[in-house]
């Protein structure tokens, strides 16, 4: 996948959010058009963007790669600290690898947004 685009009620409430939940992953605001931001580490491959179709924005699932098992605690006290509700605290789940090591929260628009590392402890 090259990129991926969700869309939000508020781009600017979004957009503090995912500031502070994906510095610990390396990520940051590469591009920002006031309306349409995009992120990533060298280049733009996550982007907000105003609901434009009628009605609300359903409910996403966003994985992002943590380096380390640090970096996904990291992930989660930013988020947590922003005001995410923590869905799933840091933990190992061997239902889909024996070294999948995720945390999950919920961002402003009611997104699951996961921070997970593959490799083991």
């Amino acid at each position: 996948m090259d990129h991926v685009a969700i869309q939000v009620r508020d781009v600017q409430a979004a957009a503090a959010f995912y500031d502070t939940v994906l510095a610990p992953l390396g990520g940051r605001r590469l591009m920002d058009f006031g309306s349409v931001i995009g992120y990533g580490t060298d280049r733009p491959d996550f982007w907000l963007g105003p609901v434009t179709s009628g009605g609300e924005a359903r409910e996403a699932h966003l994985a992002f790669e943590a380096a380390d098992r640090a970096t996904v605690h990291a992930f989660h006290e930013a988020a947590t600290a922003a005001g995410a509700e923590s869905l799933h605290e840091p933990r190992v789940w061997p239902e889909y690898h024996e070294h999948y090591f995720g945390a999950f929260v919920r961002d402003p628009d009611g997104n699951n947004v996961e921070a997970v590392c593959h490799r083991p402890e």
